[in-house]
């Protein structure tokens, strides 16, 4: 335990100021390495044969193995960990949404390290196991029937292996990376955790959506970071026939160039639908470099416009037209259209032609 104590002290008072790894294994060794430190000791201690008796020291000798197994795999994953947590901290460095490269490979160090982790854990288990005489005269008997074991096993676990190979899928298709900006289910936020069994999105409001990671595999969703955080915003705005189409154009481009939110690369101003209930859908879009500026434009856009219509030209907002008609007028069209009806239809309106009519009068 001394030796395991001075050990610490000189990686993280000496060594971390010229090596910087010593920092992250101090970090991730506080457990794994007293832990590993007082397994070797007692080893180092063990009584002898002569002392305790060959049962009882077959015992001690027996649980001292599976503590050997069980530390030493603790601390190998610690040093592990250590070493990506000295990658990921540099590629964190440069993580922002723009460093595509970066993000994709703290993607993949992650999920890598956790597949790694999950097989180390899965053969000191099976190690400790065959410590055990009973299920070592056992292990034989299911090697000689291996084959169908697998067959079963890979039935069983056929959910938890198909979101593994998802997982690793999307880790190195480069299709889903941590930091990107999605939009699943209807909600739009962040990939803030991907594992080998869940994708953890991180919402606007910040909820966490957790979704099985073979979903990305078998439905669409969108990636709005996948070639890059350029993004373009836009906004629909349903107004009447009178606003003045050109002076909109014009303040509109004057708030949109003067806006921090700009990334100076295009904007545009147009009339694009009328509604079947009268209304000139206008749209009004303008490029961000990235997604909250997106938003905050398209905020800023609109908040604006509101404004200045209401105050300039409060005819072009949105409204529901009635025509009054009086009861002259209302007769008038009437009559005008009785008149416009030939005499012929006149009487089959009234249920009789005039040839009907004649035929009757005859």
């Amino acid at each position: 335990m001394a030796l395991v104590f001075a050990a610490r002290w000189v990686l993280k008072h000496k060594l971390a100021k010229v090596w910087r790894i010593a920092e992250f294994v101090v970090a991730r060794t506080a457990y794994s390495g007293y832990a590993a430190g007082a397994v070797v000791g007692a080893n180092l201690a063990l009584p002898s044969p002569a002392d305790v008796g060959w049962s009882t020291y077959g015992n001690i000798r027996h649980a001292m193995v599976i503590l050997m197994i069980a530390s030493l795999t603790a601390l190998g994953i610690s040093l592990a960990y250590a070493v990506t947590d000295l990658i990921l901290a540099r590629l964190s460095l440069s993580n922002g949404d723009a460093d595509r490269k970066a993000r994709r490979l703290q993607t993949q160090v992650r999920l890598l390290r956790r597949v790694i982790t999950s097989v180390i854990v899965v053969l000191a288990v099976s190690s400790i196991l065959f410590t055990f005489p009973q299920v070592q005269a056992l292990g034989a008997g299911l090697l000689a029937s291996a084959g169908i074991i697998g067959i079963v096993a890979g039935v069983a676990a056929q959910s938890t292996l198909g979101n593994l190979f998802a997982g690793l899928q999307l880790a190195f298709s480069d299709a889903l990376r941590l930091g990107d900006v999605v939009v699943v289910e209807g909600e739009w936020g962040r990939v803030e955790e991907l594992s080998l069994v869940n994708v953890t999105i991180k919402i606007w409001d910040e909820r966490r959506l957790v979704v099985p990671v073979a979903n990305f595999t078998t439905t669409s969703f969108e990636n709005w970071t996948k070639q890059g955080t350029a993004i373009t915003a836009k906004v629909m705005m349903p107004l009447d026939w009178e606003v003045p189409i050109a002076e909109l154009r014009e303040e509109a481009g004057r708030l949109i160039t003067s806006s921090d939110h700009w990334d100076g690369r295009s904007w545009s101003c147009q009339v694009v639908d009328i509604t079947d209930n009268g209304e000139v859908m206008v749209r009004i879009v303008a490029t961000a470099a990235d997604t909250g500026a997106q938003w905050n434009i398209s905020c800023e856009i609109r908040e604006h416009l509101i404004g200045w219509l209401v105050a300039h030209y409060p005819q072009s907002l949105p409204r529901n037209r009635t025509e009054v008609i009086s009861e002259d007028e209302l007769g008038a069209a009437h009559l005008g259209r009785f008149a416009a009806v030939s005499p012929r239809e006149r009487g089959s309106r009234n249920g009789l032609t005039r040839t009907d009519r004649e035929s009757e009068e005859g």
